[in-house]
């Protein structure tokens, strides 16, 4: 399933991943930013922290660590990471999510 077309003309974010790697759609507001992300190759991210994240996954899988346990996480899963939970992530080739951060600037649009 590709995300509908006026999805993809949503602005990219500048992410630490190229866009053959990774791609991304987002929408900002005041109140956080909302993410459509494409995984065309297997990434791994490192434990890290941040505020408050929920996502859902729409195909593919996302295995997620935080608070010493790990989950996979398939279609239809949704996912809820509370501010300052140290989290990793394994994230499959044609993964397709879209996360919500708390943080209206967790990652900056591109220009």
């Amino acid at each position: 399933m590709n995300f509908p077309d006026f999805i993809a003309k949503l602005p990219a974010l500048d992410l630490p991943f190229s866009e053959d790697v990774v791609q991304s759609r987002a929408i900002r507001s005041d109140a956080g930013l909302t993410v459509f992300f494409t995984f065309f190759q297997d990434v791994e991210i490192p434990a890290h922290a941040h505020l408050a994240q929920w996502g859902t996954v729409i195909e593919g899988s996302i295995e997620l660590t935080m608070l010493g346990e790990t989950k996979t996480y398939r279609p239809g899963d949704h996912y809820a990471i509370e501010a300052g939970v140290e989290h990793a992530a394994r994230i499959a080739a044609g993964t397709k999510a879209i996360d919500v951060f708390e943080e209206a600037d967790r990652y900056p649009i591109k220009s």
